[in-house]
């Protein structure tokens, strides 16, 4: 089995640079993916709030991040990590993958999370025929056409306004009184014209072969209501990818999330965590700036 320093699990933001920090500390490093590089990061259909872009696409950041990690650190795309076993000697672990087998003096959990479903009828019937959890990737199949988004934080506004400049008809359904993103967000939606309905559910999708209509719910009143729409993008939030570190042990809080320390150390000796499967703060650049303390705080305990 070949032997790494540092194996770093998940190709984000956060997997991408502990590669790149991983790399110049002059350790021997691999970072693992099940799927290409960039994660959920691919998806982001516009950013304006990460450092030295004014505005750029998840999906063009990435690829700079990619170009710049390979140069550091070994990254092999489309291979699973299935399992990952503690031994006693200097590699401490094996980490056994859909491809081949490999052992690691230290892990790097950077395994991020995927999309929350609303788990109501009709959503799964209808994923791919109307129902959608990606505008960067579904978005131009609506152009011109009707499309509910379900959400109230930062991601269901972003890809409302993305939504809305392909020249869709859309309309934000949001189950509180007001909504969690950021005010800016929030005044770009006004400005667009975007219409918004407060303090409602989606109870059910329906249609033939594809989408026709919603049923929604009002939160306050109890009532019924259809809407008919050719499209639903649902943005609810994430579900943390855990299952590795629930094999090692690792201790997770209340939601499910990695707990780590200042060093993105877990209670695990030799194993840390970055970015969004971890507590804290969803955003890119905080994923990067923990993949950069995790991967010095691994080549600390290394040496």
């Amino acid at each position: 089995m070949e032997k790494f320093d540092i194996i770093i699990i998940g190709a984000g933001p956060g997997g991408l640079t502990a590669g790149i920090y991983a790399g110049r500390q002059g350790t021997k490093n691999l970072i693992i993916d099940k799927n290409l590089a960039g994660g959920l990061g691919r998806e982001v259909p516009e950013m304006e709030n990460y450092p030295g872009f004014d505005n750029i696409s998840g999906l063009e950041l990435i690829e700079k991040m990619k170009a710049q990690s390979v140069k550091n650190c070994q990254l092999n795309e489309m291979e699973e990590v299935q399992e990952i076993i503690k031994t006693d000697n200097e590699y401490r672990f094996t980490v056994k993958t859909n491809k081949d087998s490999y052992q690691s003096k230290t892990i790097i959990l950077a395994t991020g999370s995927s999309h929350r479903h609303l788990n109501t009828i009709g959503e799964e019937e209808f994923k791919g025929k109307g129902v959608s959890y990606c505008a960067t990737c579904d978005g131009f199949f609506f152009a011109g056409r009707d499309i509910i988004m379900v959400g109230g934080g930062n991601s269901a506004l972003q890809e409302a306004l993305y939504l809305k400049n392909l020249g869709a008809n859309v309309t934000i359904v949001h189950r509180r009184d007001e909504f969690r993103a950021q005010k800016h967000l929030q005044n770009l939606i006004r400005e667009a014209g975007i219409n918004v309905i407060l303090n409602a559910t989606v109870e059910e999708i329906k249609g033939e072969m594809l989408v026709e209509s919603v049923i929604l719910k009002d939160t306050v009143t109890n009532e019924l209501s259809e809407h008919p729409t050719n499209g639903v993008f649902i943005s609810v939030g994430y579900v943390p990818h855990t299952e590795l570190a629930k094999q090692l042990g690792v201790s997770l809080d209340e939601t499910g999330h990695i707990l780590t320390d200042k060093n993105q150390k877990t209670n695990v000796d030799y194993v840390y965590a970055i970015g969004d499967v971890c507590v804290g703060l969803k955003q890119w650049v905080v994923a990067c700036g923990e993949g950069a303390v995790a991967a010095t705080s691994a080549f600390q305990d290394i040496q």
